[in-house]
C-alpha cells in the first residue's frame, strides 16, 4: 500500500498544536517539580527526622513506581478515595510536578552536598545562621551545578508527559493517535510525531550539553 503523505499536510496543525500543549504541560511541571525538588532535598538533609523521613519515603516511592500507575491512582484512584470530581488538567499537572520533583530532589541533594564543607563553615563563622548559609553561600553554588541535570530532566519529563494521554490530555502523542485513527495512515502520522518531538527535545539537548562543558571549564585546575 502507498503511503499517503498528504495526511501529514492534513493533521499537521492539529500535531503542532498537541505539540504547543506538551511544551507548555513539561515548562508548568518541571517549574513546580523543581520547587517541590528543592524543599525536599532541603529536608532530607535536615538533620531531624520528622523532617527527613517524609522526603526520604516520598523520593522512595514516587521513583520506584511507574509514572503512569501514578497518574492513574491521581486522576482514577483519589477521587474515589476522597469523593470530588477528577480535573484532568489539574491531576495531569499534580503528578508529573510530583514525580518530576521526587528526582529534582536527588539532583539538589546531590548539588548541594557537593559543595565543599568549609563553605558552610567559614558562613558560619561570619555570624550566619545555617539557615542564612543554606540560603546565601550554598544555594547558590548548588544552582550553578544542577543546571546540567536539570535541564537532563527537563527532556526527560518533555517526553514522559505523553503518559498523560491515558487520561485523554490531548498533548502531542493523544493528538497523533487521533489523527492516525481517522486517516488509517499510522507511518506518516507517527514518524511526523517523533520529529516534532525531536525538534523540541534537541534544542535543550545541545543546550544541556554546552552548559556541562561551560561547567567543566570553570572548574578546570589552572595551567591545564
Amino acid at each position: 500500500m502507498s503511503l499517503d503523505w498528504q495526511v501529514v499536510e492534513r493533521y499537521f496543525p492539529f500535531l503542532v498544536g498537541g505539540a504547543w500543549l506538551t511544551l507548555r504541560l513539561t515548562v508548568v511541571t518541571t517549574a513546580l517539580g523543581t520547587i517541590i525538588g528543592l524543599f525536599a532535598a532541603i529536608a532530607r538533609l535536615s538533620r531531624f527526622k520528622i523532617f527527613s523521613w517524609p522526603a526520604a519515603a516520598y523520593v522512595d516511592f514516587f521513583r520506584g513506581t511507574p509514572l503512569l500507575a501514578q497518574i492513574m491512582l491521581i486522576h482514577f484512584g483519589l477521587p474515589q478515595l476522597f469523593g470530588y470530581k477528577p480535573n484532568m488538567v489539574v491531576d495531569a499537572i499534580a503528578a508529573l510536578s510530583i514525580n518530576c520533583g521526587a528526582y529534582v530532589t536527588e539532583i539538589f541533594r546531590a548539588g548541594i552536598q557537593s559543595i565543599e564543607r568549609g563553605q558552610t563553615e567559614a558562613a558560619l563563622s561570619l555570624g550566619m545562621t545555617p539557615a542564612q548559609a543554606m540560603r546565601y553561600v550554598i544555594l547558590p553554588q548548588a544552582f550553578r551545578r544542577v543546571l546540567p541535570p536539570l535541564g537532563n530532566e527537563f527532556i526527560a519529563m518533555l517526553k514522559d508527559s505523553s503518559m498523560v494521554s491515558i487520561i485523554s490530555m490531548e498533548e502531542l502523542l493523544f493528538r497523533g493517535m487521533i489523527s492516525a485513527g481517522r486517516s488509517f495512515r499510522p507511518f506518516p502520522i507517527w514518524i511526523t510525531v517523533s520529529l516534532l518531538y525531536l525538534a523540541m527535545t534537541l534544542p535543550f539537548t545541545r543546550l544541556v550539553s554546552w552548559m556541562e562543558i561551560k561547567l567543566k571549564r570553570e572548574h578546570r585546575p589552572e595551567g591545564r
